[in-house]
């Protein structure tokens, strides 16, 4: 499959598949209603204030698909989102570090435009030398929220900043934020600094695309959704565990970090269910120990 240089070619549609009223009940009367009483798990730590050690890289997910990526000389992070409540949803674990505590930024990068990946009220906390990444058309989103510059990219548009390479990459996924705003674009990133290059998905379901982005790029850590994929709209938009390590696979990157689960319940999954997948099947293709799970708020060095 080839991809457009310009646009992005999977996207997703709007309308629920056929079955969607069952699902929503079995999604409200399974998931929402009984998690409103449950109390947050975890709690939030101290992040890392100093960099890793020379030619590594640390990557902490704070939970969802937030991640706190530290290089020797940089630090950015992917898709902050300390909220409490998303609507009828509620937060099921604590974010993994704390928001007004977090080491110096350089950089912020949103995958999307989604209330989930782009929360207004984190992002108005956190401050970062050189200002935000956004997806084509979700610069508006973000323009009152004081960063020092707003950067919009296209899909498989490359650009430097601060010294770290940055290219947007496609997606399966669908970018509007209300509904009739369809003219946003969505997708991951990879960042570079020095030798070591991090790809953030952004949500997707899975498609050829992996492929592509592992032909251009050499990828230290890969950090890809495993939630959400039973999605009560029916929509083919999040990865299950086992798509989710084929896509890893695809991408030839070193190693894996999950995200995009145990955080908020979005999908009719058992909140224990895409961990316990993910595991099961690295041991049954042998690459377990190319898998990272880590707790949320713990920094690990690769």
């Amino acid at each position: 499959m080839s991809f457009d240089e310009t646009s992005n070619e999977g996207y997703s549609g709007l309308f629920p598949k056929k079955g969607w009223p069952q699902r929503n009940y079995r999604f409200w009367r399974y998931r929402l209603l009984p998690q409103i009483l449950k109390k947050r798990e975890g709690e939030s730590r101290l992040a890392v204030m100093t960099p890793p050690e020379e030619g590594m890289v640390r990557t902490t997910w704070i939970g969802h698909a937030s991640v706190l990526v530290q290089f020797g000389q940089h630090t950015v992070i992917f898709d902050p989102n300390w909220a409490n409540w998303h609507g009828p949803v509620k937060r099921q674990r604590e974010p993994g570090l704390e928001l007004c505590r977090l080491p110096e930024l350089d950089l912020v990068l949103v995958s999307h435009a989604h209330f989930d990946h782009l929360h207004k009220p984190s992002l108005k906390v956190i401050e970062a030398a050189h200002g935000i990444v956004v997806p084509k058309g979700s610069g508006s989103l973000v323009k009152n929220l004081d960063f020092a510059s707003i950067q919009e990219m296209a899909v498989w548009e490359e650009c430097e900043i601060g010294g770290m390479r940055i290219v947007h990459t496609p997606s399966r996924h669908w970018g509007a934020r209300y509904g009739a705003d369809t003219n946003r674009d969505y997708g991951g990133f990879l960042v570079g600094s020095g030798d070591r290059k991090v790809f953030h998905a952004g949500d997707s379901a899975y498609f050829d695309g992996f492929k592509e982005i592992g032909r251009r790029e050499d990828i230290c850590v890969a950090l890809l959704p495993i939630g959400a994929y039973e999605a009560p709209s029916g929509r083919d938009v999040h990865m299950n565990p086992e798509e989710a390590l084929q896509a890893f696979e695809d991408l030839g990157a070193e190693f894996m970090l999950p995200m995009h689960y145990g955080t908020f319940p979005l999908g009719n999954e058992h909140p224990d269910e895409p961990i316990e997948r993910l595991i099961a099947e690295a041991e049954r293709r042998g690459i377990a120990d190319r898998v990272i799970i880590s707790a949320a708020g713990e920094g690990v060095e690769i």
